[in-house]
């Protein structure tokens, strides 16, 4: 089957133009302007933007954590990513403690493959580096896997030592992994939160004065550091704060392997609304906490100026009324995460893209070419080219929307963005070709949503210079 977007107004990482895009069952076939329709069904996008579907690399579905598990399955996480402008989606097959790699990798396989509707793929989670997993680290990319993570806090949950990290990037580096770090002082902040439960200190706000940003600050260079030696690749997960974007700044200034992201949602919010009355501030615990106006500001800057290189989710939801009332006595027991995986794209364009921090093409950059670049995924997706997956969402950029928690497709009680006014919102999302996303209607299915083996070659130095622009047009010309 064939699908011609006709007279749309292309937008890559490095391009924008007007033309047609041709599908041919899954994959753009071609690229041009006044494209033969030969038989294809037509989409009139005259008037609106065509954009490479959005690939977040971090996000938790049904993730047991504090005693409770995260409310979006595969199903509902991945219909509130499609209706987002998200057409592929990372998560992390977490491993148990005793537990092996392949054991992580078919416990979370059993929990998506039969409920996922758009791509996705998985980190592997290290949280006990025995001498069996040194082995399985090996053996990832025959699964697909091309990236593990590690935990500098959970102190008792998931953290490891340092001669684990250390240990473990040796090894990704020489497999061609690139190693995720959660960059907190584990052990401080252990010592920080127990000191407050017992000078009696448990409302919400006190999750971020537990967790300092100065904290998060030495973490992150301490895994630079160990990087540096190694000369491995580094992926910095949720940075948030001056702190640590200081130490990737640096890295990056001396070329090292060094990359980093930050999540939409410390773009918007502070330590602050965790003091909201009521418990309210429990709905923005999320791990690491949020920070000052300072640091949202400095975040916002160095996506313009590429020191960060993808703005992901964490994407990590519980209920209020049922979940996160767990902690409602002691802010360490409410469970850690946000939703966000719906709301990504559409408020990073309005306060991005319309409010002139960046142009639409690093938006481009920052949310689909810049992931699929540095996970595995280059020259699959993250680009409208030919030969690429026909992952495509056409934005209608003058339809507004009001952001809430009722016109929400995520399985959650509430949205960190109730009454959020934008301007710019995705209308039809196609995964691989197929409309799974037609206005307000949800056309994809349980089951469609494909596993993604992605390459294992890992990225290299990094440079302050922007990457070569694409040019889809002139590679179809020549």
């Amino acid at each position: 089957m064939k699908t011609l977007i006709q007279n749309g107004t292309i937008v890559t990482a490095g391009e924008t133009f007007e033309g047609d895009v041709l599908i041919d069952g899954e994959i753009i076939a071609a690229i041009g302007r006044d494209l033969p329709r030969d038989g294809a069904e037509v989409i009139d996008a005259r008037g609106k933007h065509v954009l490479p579907g959005g690939i977040d690399v971090h996000v938790h579905l049904a993730l047991p954590f504090g005693g409770t598990v995260s409310s979006d399955d595969f199903y509902t996480g991945h219909r509130a990513a499609a209706f987002g402008g998200t057409t592929t989606a990372i998560d992390f097959a977490m491993q148990a403690v005793g537990g092996t790699l392949s054991q992580a990798l078919d416990t979370w396989h059993a929990k998506s493959d039969d409920k996922a509707c758009i791509d996705f793929g998985y980190h592997a989670g290290i949280t006990d580096l025995t001498d069996h997993v040194m082995e399985e680290i090996a053996e990832l990319p025959r699964h697909g896997v091309a990236s593990i993570k590690l935990f500098m806090a959970y102190k008792g949950v998931f953290q490891v030592d340092d001669a684990t990290l250390f240990r473990a990037m040796e090894r990704a580096r020489d497999v061609g992994l690139l190693t995720m770090v959660h960059a907190e002082n584990g052990d401080a902040i252990d010592i920080l939160v127990r000191q407050a439960i017992e000078a009696g200190n448990l409302e919400p706000r006190y999750h971020a004065l537990t967790r300092p940003a100065e904290l998060e600050g030495e973490a992150t260079g301490r895994a630079v550091a160990m990087a540096e030696v190694l000369d491995a690749p580094l992926y910095i997960v949720h940075l948030t704060n001056e702190h640590s974007l200081v130490r990737v700044q640096e890295a990056r200034m001396r070329g090292s392997r060094v990359h980093a992201e930050t999540c939409v949602q410390y773009l918007f919010f502070t330590k602050d609304d965790l003091a909201r009355p009521d418990f309210e501030g429990a709905k923005w615990v999320c791990t690491p906490p949020f920070r000052t106006q300072k640091d949202r500001e400095l975040l916002w800057n160095a996506l313009r100026d590429d020191d960060l290189s993808i703005v992901s989710t964490d994407h990590c939801p519980f209920f209020f009324e049922t979940q996160k009332t767990l902690g409602r006595e002691r802010f360490d027991k409410i469970p850690n995460g946000i939703p966000a995986i719906e709301e990504r794209l559409k408020v990073l364009h309005e306060f991005g893209v319309n409010r002139n921090r960046f142009d639409l093409n690093r938006f481009v950059a920052l949310t689909s070419t810049n992931p699929a670049k540095l996970f595995g995924l280059e020259g699959r997706k993250g680009s409208i080219a030919p030969g690429y997956d026909a992952d495509i969402a056409i934005w209608d950029m003058n339809r507004e929307q009001t952001i809430s928690a009722a016109g929400s497709h995520s399985n959650v009680d509430y949205n960190l963005w109730e009454g959020t006014r934008v301007r710019g919102v995705p209308q039809q999302v196609f995964v691989r070709g197929r409309l799974i996303v037609d206005g307000d209607r949800f056309l994809g299915e349980a089951g469609y949503g494909r596993y993604l083996h992605r390459s294992c070659r890992a990225p290299g130095r990094t440079a302050k210079a922007r990457p070569a622009a694409e040019s889809p047009l002139a590679a179809l010309q020549a």
